[in-house]
């Protein structure tokens, strides 16, 4: 059963080409198939396209001048795998109106090689695995927690043994066989460090003394993670005046089932000791797709002030959210909000927690997880 997408193709198609990047099996060629099932796609996963095409690259401009299209889409997926298409891309853009959906697990990638990016006549768009709002009644927290959301994880009868199928698949097709780096063992052994460190500060020194690699591959293993959208790095909120605030990045790993079979995991199950950490993940996760789904470009931080508050995300520079697992709630779980709200900068402070029904602690607003995504995904948090 196919599950709609909070992301609107049709709607960012209908004046500009569009670049829809997001890892492996989030279901970007799902979503063409199913929301444009009228658009002629390309795609390069296809071994005999990707021959055709990588021996002619013209070829998709001789076709589709064939067929008459003007004014009309056109997918290519995977378009990291032959970059020159971007070149026929631009001159079908000129010549015959065409807009172009461009799908590809690497924008980084296409970057560094110097790739045409269409000079501006695209926009960017991510897609993410399942959120909260999509899912609806066939959410569930604990699973979701516990195998992440990609869309065919979170519907298998066998989601362990999927997940370590896909983190092999990711070393096997996008690290050996795209010649990201030549010594695959340890960046496998690097991977599983980085997986220990999803949801926190990076210290990659350390990060190099467990990899057993040297501190410079470590930041070039940490690049190949940004650059597949396997990995991300929360940047630090830096503008309290009266706490100085720490610098250093938080990173996170895109999906938390992916991060759990990594590393091996046993089952989770509430009040485990590393429930807390997913929950928070799992809120980390929902902002991160609002955000590129609904309000591309704004920002996303964590504070930390150096005698130790610490708040978990900063919304747009405006909204303060502190996350905690549980369900009953004390003093201490606010006093990161409340040391931040003395900077006098926050329009709102939020405490997103397991509590049944919402109530206000001073300047705080207490939320039950549930009502906090719903009113997120109705853009109450805009400003």
């Amino acid at each position: 059963m196919y599950i709609a997408r909070q992301l609107d193709l049709r709607a960012v198609l209908q004046q500009k080409s569009c670049f829809l990047f997001g890892p492996r099996q989030t279901g970007k060629s799902s979503l063409i198939r199913e929301t444009l099932p009228e658009v002629p796609v390309y795609n390069l996963l296809d071994h005999r396209t990707w021959l055709d095409l990588n021996a002619n690259p013209s070829k998709m401009r001789e076709e589709l001048e064939a067929t008459g299209l003007r004014d009309a889409v056109v997918a290519i997926d995977e378009i990291q795998k032959l970059p020159v298409l971007l070149d026929e891309a631009q001159l079908l853009i000129e010549t015959r109106g065409l807009r172009f959906l461009l799908t590809g697990s690497s924008a980084r990638k296409l970057k560094r090689s110097g790739a045409n990016l269409l000079g501006g006549r695209a926009r960017s768009r991510m897609l993410h695995p399942f959120s909260w709002c999509e899912l609806g009644a066939e959410f569930d927290l604990v699973k979701a927690l516990n195998h992440g959301l990609l869309p065919h994880i979170y519907g298998s009868e066998d989601p362990g043994e999927d997940l370590r199928n896909y983190v092999g698949t990711y070393l096997r097709e996008e690290i050996a066989a795209e010649g990201l780096t030549r010594n695959v063992p340890a960046f496998a052994r690097f991977l599983e460090v980085a997986a220990a460190c999803n949801g926190r500060m990076l210290n990659k020194t350390e990060v190099a003394n467990d990899a057993k690699v040297p501190r410079t591959t470590v930041n070039e293993y940490f690049e190949i993670l940004k650059d597949t959208l396997i990995g991300t790095e929360l940047e630090a909120w830096t503008r309290s005046q009266k706490r100085k605030a720490i610098e250093t990045a938080k990173f996170y790993l895109f999906d938390g089932g992916v991060a759990r079979a990594i590393l091996g995991l046993p089952r989770l199950v509430q009040k485990s000791p590393d429930f807390g950490d997913m929950f928070e993940h799992f809120i980390f996760h929902e902002l991160k797709t609002w955000i590129d789904t609904r309000k591309p470009g704004l920002s996303l931080h964590y504070w930390r002030s150096t005698s130790g508050f610490e708040v978990d995300f900063i919304l747009g520079g405006h909204t303060a959210i502190e996350v905690k697992a549980t369900a009953s709630t004390s003093r201490r779980d606010f006093r990161g909000l409340e040391a931040l709200a003395e900077e006098g900068q926050m329009k709102r402070l939020i405490l997103v927690c397991q509590e049944a029904v919402p109530r206000q602690v001073g300047s705080v607003l207490v939320l039950p997880w549930a009502m906090f995504l719903e009113r997120l995904w109705e853009n109450d948090f805009v400003d």
